[in-house]
């Protein structure tokens, strides 16, 4: 194996590669919060699949691009058509078979060179629907010194001509009224933003645009150079100072190197960013792009309209791994499958207490213990997504789960006695446990439970107002036997008559409820007991008769005092 310098020693050869604003810009820092939505442009059709190790086919595209529109995207880079047929035949495609709503604007990219221009411009042919043609030239000093070996004013030039052909291409033959204009400087974030400034707007002079017809100058992060706040104040310095601000949509691009492209996006908006172009899930080049989902969902999360529907999330991943062969990662905020999850015992107690505050008190504004959101506004199920039990989970999250998937509502006590056995099978299988398997464990080992001592029959009489007789068969050591107790109320009885046959206990606890609605529902009783040596048991009983269920749960409770015994 070839020795190589570690991280402590290598960290030498790099150094910063962007570049401060020539004056302060620091406006950005004194907002709070993001107070409306930016636009949106998904450019998953463009970035993203230039990005799949096996790029997406025409169908697919299709069915990604109707799904895009279906969640509210009125802007969608469609491609490059000048890269490649295949990239040529979605613009085609969608014109020629009048897919693309009258509400949504498809924009393309080109690079700011005439032949790839003119053939963008063919694939757009027929298009009555509005039209952003995308137009870049990379500007930072690498790219000047090490790709083009160019001065800033020939790169510059570069994007004046790029402009001037689009202008002229748009105005010939009467003019295509519905198609807009866009220039990046790629490579945004390397350059000076002095020098990105003048390049914009010697861009902007070029097409002087109007309040009527917007020109977008896009910011992209092409790589992440600097921590976000950098980032912020460049942006605000452009914000600041084009030409023409009132008739730009200033938008941003950010990459995610850093693993910052989500806090760039916020704080650039903050700086006065007024669009976003981003991807699903963050699928692009590298580490990704920025993730439009996340920062939706940031939104939404502060009561802000984000204009895109994401309450089918599930729908989401399944077509999104469909199409690119890519996954979402479990921990993916929103969308992950486990991002609600909580298998901390006292997560899940804060969030089963969280939960029962909000039905007793009905709040209008959503703030509950480790979530940040509502599961259910993005379709997941609280009962299978949010409580999920292993061996870390504790009782209370054991007790949530019976109770939201199977209407069981155990005591506080019994719930720590079930968690225990469910840990033990939990921590022994070395998995989690789905709620029927939970259930499974209740009912085999609380529910009408047979052992020891079997119940084969009871019937109960009145001798007098303050006194209940009960009469009992049951099934002990093999042998059928009639007990008799009484006692001031029908379980007290019981116990009596349970005492009779040598086993010393003693009521503790008694809860009942009704498991349905109507009259076919059945009851479920609670009930705990304690013997000689003062151990306490809890046992279930489910019976449509209330008051059967009550005694099936006091000889459940017997029968797991006697199994203890013995073991």
């Amino acid at each position: 194996m070839t020795d190589r310098p570690s991280t402590t020693e290598s960290y030498r050869k790099y150094t910063r590669g962007y570049y401060l604003p020539p004056e302060p810009c620091f406006d950005w820092v004194k907002k709070d919060c993001i107070d409306q939505a930016p636009a949106w442009c998904s450019v998953d059709l463009r970035d993203g699949n230039q990005a799949l190790i096996v790029p997406m086919s025409l169908e697919e595209k299709l069915e990604f691009f109707q799904k895009l529109v279906e969640i509210g995207f009125k802007e969608i880079e469609i491609g490059f058509p000048a890269a490649s047929e295949t990239e040529f035949e979605l613009a085609r495609t969608l014109i020629e078979r009048d897919m693309i709503p009258e509400d949504v604007t498809i924009q393309v990219l080109t690079q700011a060179r005439e032949h790839i221009i003119r053939r963008t411009f063919e694939a757009l042919e027929g298009c009555k629907t509005p039209v952003i043609v995308h137009v870049y030239n990379s500007t930072s000093v690498a790219q000047r010194e090490q790709v083009f070996k160019k001065d800033k004013e020939a790169i510059k030039q570069i994007a004046i001509d790029g402009a001037r052909l689009l202008k002229e291409l748009t105005d010939a033959d009467g003019g295509h009224p519905n198609y807009r204009f866009e220039y990046s400087p790629e490579s945004f974030t390397g350059t000076e933003p002095a020098y990105a400034l003048e390049v914009v707007n010697a861009v902007l002079d070029v097409w002087r645009p109007t309040p009527d017809r917007k020109a977008v100058i896009n910011l992209p992060a092409t790589v992440e150079m600097s921590s976000p706040h950098v980032f912020a104040s460049q942006v605000e310095y452009l914000s600041k100072n084009m030409k023409y601000r009132e008739a730009v949509v200033l938008s941003l691009h950010p990459h995610n190197d850093r693993g910052t492209g989500v806090a760039d996006a916020e704080l650039g908006v903050l700086a006065g960013a007024d669009r976003i172009e981003g991807t699903l899930f963050g699928n692009g080049e590298r580490t990704g792009n920025v993730d439009i989902i996340t920062l939706a969902m940031n939104l939404f999360s502060h009561g802000v309209n984000p204009n895109l529907d994401f309450s089918r999330m599930d729908e989401l991943v399944e077509l999104y791994e469909r199409m690119t062969r890519m996954s979402v990662s479990p921990r993916q905020p929103y969308a992950g499958q486990l991002v609600f999850a909580a298998f901390s015992g006292s997560h899940q107690d804060a969030i089963a207490k969280g939960f029962k505050w909000r039905e007793e008190h009905d709040p209008e504004h959503w703030n509950l213990p480790y979530l940040p959101i509502d599961p259910a506004d993005v379709g997941r199920r609280y009962e299978t997504d949010v409580i999920r039990i292993n061996s870390q989970s504790g009782k209370g999250g054991v007790g949530y789960v019976l109770e939201q998937a199977f209407g069981y509502v155990l005591p506080k006590s019994m719930r720590e006695e079930l968690g225990y056995a469910v840990k033990d099978v939990s921590d022994h299988a070395h998995k989690e446990l789905a709620p029927d398997e939970i259930n499974g464990i209740f009912q085999r080992e609380f529910v009408n439970r047979d052992g020891a001592l079997a119940l084969k029959d009871f019937h109960f009489i009145r001798p007098d107002a303050t006194t209940v007789k009960v009469f009992i068969t049951v099934e002990k050591d093999g042998e059928e036997r009639e007990v008799i107790g009484t006692g001031n109320g029908r379980l007290d009885a019981v116990a009596e008559a349970v005492s009779g046959l040598g086993i010393a206990n003693h009521l503790t606890a008694y809860h009942e409820h009704a498991l349905e609605r109507g009259a076919d529902s059945r009851a479920a009783a609670y009930v705990q007991v304690e013997g000689a040596d003062g151990a306490a048991c809890w046992g279930a009983g489910v019976d449509p008769d209330i008051i059967a269920a009550s005694i099936k749960g006091y000889f459940s409770a017997i029968n797991r005092m006697l199994a203890k015994a013995q073991a």
